[in-house]
């Protein structure tokens, strides 16, 4: 049986690679540092994995898995050695921490005949595949760097599926059930590949990756993020609820539309596409059985509304191509009043030194006055007078 390592054994590893990995017929180690996730794996070799729909759930059981913990870097070194395939889930803010773990397993892979090796780079972190080849470089020494460039593939993807906070309504007694969507795609870069790795189930390889890394940034996360913060001003807690509320259905659409035009005109693709894969989207955040929270879409606001990321980028990005801004406008100005902001700082400092949003522009005047009247407690349908009348 073929042999994978799943570096990361919380929602998208066990949830979706976990899946693929298994129905494309290989067996997976994952690697993580939750003792009781690597015990109950290593006892079981198996998971429930729920497939959550609208209208009913389906349930598959994951085989053919087994755990190492993290702490053990001569364990993990070696399944890192021997893998067929390997892939990473870990939150991008861990990156740099196993990043001398893996260049361990790299190490060993290279003095035992340096087989190619392809990393999939599971993470929300623009240019991953760059950002982790880096960190992973400075823990090798110089004669093994020349075979890890040649030879190791830090493949970016891009991660559709929706996966939950698993509550205890979700996990349905079983501390290893996982729930998550039914949408199954991973567009992956197509030239970032060292090895042939040609029957991962799902896996969609594209040129330039650049485009679906856009696409699922501009269109998907400031979408969702969109609907958490209008939500979250309304009142409701589960994004679908968000989505059902007809006012913010149109905020969100039409935003989300805006973004499909600016990339239809940057990269000459098909307009009608990117507005079906929107309506697919916007069907998707309706899905209830998801119970979804709009404070996990909408929490971590440094980096929500950092200046490469979804909300303020996808701002740039829009007015750059002369398509609508409003919509998001009204995103950023809600955001900045969001129930959950933990970041202790006065709008005005958070346009400036977290969106590098400057005084002098526009947006900035727009975006305060738009906050200012939010703040004022006036009805949501009011608060979209110049900005979602502009058609």
């Amino acid at each position: 049986m073929k042999k994978a390592v799943m570096y990361g054994a919380g929602n998208i590893g066990r949830g979706f690679i976990g899946q693929l990995l298994f129905e494309s017929g290989y067996g997976t180690v994952f690697i993580d540092v939750n003792d009781d996730i690597v015990n109950a794996l290593n006892k079981r070799r198996s998971y429930p994995l729920r497939i959550l729909a609208e209208d009913v759930s389906s349930d598959l059981l994951i085989e053919n898995v087994s755990a190492i913990n993290g702490k053990d870097v001569g364990r993990c070194a070696a399944a890192i050695a021997e893998a067929e395939l390997m892939a990473t889930a870990v939150g991008a803010g861990i990156l740099p921490k196993i990043a001398p773990v893996i260049a361990a397993g790299l190490i060993q892979r290279h003095n035992l005949g340096g087989r190619p090796l392809d990393i999939l780079v599971c993470e929300n972190l623009k240019n991953a595949g760059i950002v982790f080849r880096d960190l992973i470089a400075k823990h090798l020494p110089n004669n093994v760097c020349e075979w890890f460039n040649g030879n190791v593939g830090l493949v970016d993807t891009s991660i559709g599926r929706m996966v939950p906070l698993q509550s205890p309504e979700l996990l349905d007694g079983d501390p290893l059930r996982v729930c998550a969507e039914a949408y199954c795609t991973l567009p992956v870069d197509r030239d970032a590949f060292r090895s042939d790795v040609s029957d991962l189930r799902g896996m969609r390889r594209y040129s330039p990756f650049s485009y679906y890394v856009e696409r699922k940034l501009y269109i998907h996360n400031m979408g969702h993020a969109l609907a958490a913060y209008c939500g979250d001003y309304m009142g409701y807690e589960y994004i679908w609820q968000s989505i059902g509320d007809p006012k913010i259905k149109s905020v969100v659409g039409k935003a989300m539309y805006s973004s499909a035009d600016m990339l239809a005109l940057r990269y000459n693709s098909d307009r009608n596409e990117l507005h079906a894969h929107v309506d697919d989207l916007m069907s998707r955040f309706a899905n209830r059985r998801l119970t979804d929270t709009v404070y996990r879409v909408g929490r971590d606001l440094r980096r929500k509304l950092a200046p490469e990321d979804r909300m303020v980028c996808a701002l740039r990005a829009c007015a750059s191509a002369g398509t609508d801004t409003g919509r998001i406008l009204l995103g950023i100005a809600l955001a900045l009043r969001f129930t959950y902001n933990d970041l202790n700082m006065p709008a005005e400092r958070i346009l400036t030194e977290i969106c590098h949003i400057s005084k002098d522009e526009p947006v900035y005047e727009s975006i305060l006055g738009i906050l200012y009247k939010a703040n004022s407690g006036i009805e949501f349908t009011a608060l979209l007078e110049g900005v979602d009348g502009n058609d």
